[in-house]
């Protein structure tokens, strides 16, 4: 029985969806172009984004912009160290009118849900995302209870080595399908983050709706991807299990999702399936999180990149794939 496929007509209108979608972000977000594009492959291939970066770097206006453009729910939470997991599941609470116990439920009842300075709570509050951002859903008191769809965590923290941070346990970490790191900007975007400032901040536009979302998300499980790049992503992640500067590797969850961020990268190109490069230029956005180093390997500077770097260099892939 043959996979259903993705048309090229349906393919082409959907690219043109989600680069109008980048672009109305690119209007109110000064900064590397590219985290735009990322926040959008994100959203197609149903994964959660964690942004890093030093206080005051626009993170928080990427991450309202991008929802503001999707049209949907949006709610935000601001991480601290007294939050508590019900500040931000919910829980039940006595009805005097009623006498009974009613829910009342927190923020994470959204689609987009803005978690800031995430690491500024410490693990248990943190641990209260987990369950969602695996399964979306919840569970108060016993009960089990379906978050809206479509449901995107984009969470952003600010460096370990700040004052008041607390490190995001591993299988949290695991579970953002990007990190992506948010730097300074440059001079000539700086002066224009100072002149929109004088001018006044600029509104977002929407231009999807929820439904298109669901729609997008749908049609990048369309994307085909050939059996070679299936055994080359195994591959790259079973060399950065092995790695002698490495405690710990990729995981399978890992691979699962540079093969879905790699599908929605060729939906935003106009494309039907995937090509190599597609996954390649994935590699540290959804690997380095993930890659943890020897003692050693800390201690002589490593950085999960190499190690990424190091595989794109020394896993080949086997046979050709198809191509551009």
């Amino acid at each position: 029985m043959n996979e259903p496929r993705l048309g090229e007509a349906a393919a082409s209108r959907f690219a043109d969806m989600t680069r109008t979608a980048v672009d109305r972000i690119r209007q109110v977000y000064v900064g590397d172009p590219k985290l735009p594009e990322l926040l959008m492959v994100a959203m197609l291939a149903r994964g959660h984004v964690l942004l890093e970066g030093v206080p005051g770097v626009a993170k928080t206006t990427l991450a309202k912009a991008f929802a503001g453009v999707l049209g949907c729910s949006f709610h935000r939470i601001q991480f601290t160290p007294d939050l508590l997991p019900s500040d931000i599941t919910g829980t039940y609470v006595l009805s005097p009118r009623e006498g009974t116990f009613v829910l009342r439920k927190g923020p994470i009842f959204t689609e987009i849900l803005l978690g800031d300075e995430i690491n500024r709570a410490p693990a248990k509050t943190q641990s209260a995302l987990l369950e969602a951002m695996a399964e979306g859903q919840v569970t108060i008191e016993g009960e089990t209870l379906a978050l809206p769809q479509p449901f995107l965590v984009v969470a952003t923290q600010n460096p370990y080595e700040q004052a008041g941070t607390y490190p995001l346990p591993e299988a949290q970490v695991d579970r953002f399908l990007f990190r992506l790191l948010v730097d300074y900007p440059s001079e000539s975007n700086e002066r224009e983050v100072l002149r929109r400032y004088l001018r006044g901040h600029p509104s977002t536009e929407r231009v999807l709706a929820d439904s298109d979302v669901l729609m997008l998300q749908q049609a990048t499980g369309l994307v085909h991807i050939e059996e070679d790049l299936l055994d080359y992503v195994v591959r790259i992640a079973g060399f950065t299990r092995k790695h002698p500067r490495a405690s710990l590797g990729a995981s399978p969850r890992a691979s699962l999702a540079l093969l879905q961020a790699a599908r929605g990268v060729a939906l935003l190109e106009g494309r039907t399936y995937v090509v190599p490069d597609d996954v390649k230029r994935l590699l540290e956005p959804v690997l380095c999180h993930r890659i943890v180093l020897t003692p050693e390997a800390e201690a002589d500077g490593d950085e999960p990149s190499s190690i990424v770097r190091d595989a794109l260099a020394r896993v080949p892939l086997r046979a050709a794939a198809r191509s551009t």
